[in-house]
């Protein structure tokens, strides 16, 4: 199976997006494509692309289950104190073996679990 395209926000840290990169992995960098983008706009260009969110940011979930905003494939959030700056690549490697257990939710990783909520339907 092929692996997601994937949409970096912002916040995702440089070294692990160069990691993704490394590995073969299709990543546009919000930082380089997009630089100030809202998270509305992201989630937008996320959608129309079929890309998956990479962030440590909480405010996506608010938007698509409070504010009804159009959900991309997928939702990876990162919810870590401090960390190795490469360990968002190797926590997002470990998860794309499950790629359809992810796609369609909002998957919550830290250091100690993963959980995942089903995202709206569009």
């Amino acid at each position: 199976m092929r692996p997601p395209p994937l949409l970096a926000n912002e916040n995702w840290p440089r070294p692990a997006l160069l990691a993704l990169r490394a590995a073969g992995l299709d990543v546009q960098a919000v930082a380089e494509r997009m630089p100030r983008a809202s998270d509305a706009e992201v989630l937008r260009h996320a959608a129309a692309e079929g890309r998956w969110v990479l962030t440590f940011d909480r405010d996506y979930g608010e938007l698509v289950f409070a504010r009804a905003a159009p959900p991309p494939p997928a939702i990876v959030y990162l919810r870590q104190g401090a960390y190795v700056p490469d360990w968002p690549a190797r926590a997002l490697l470990d998860l794309l073996p499950q790629a359809d257990w992810v796609r369609g939710h909002l998957v919550v990783v830290n250091g100690r679990s993963v959980r995942r909520r089903a995202l709206p339907t569009p």
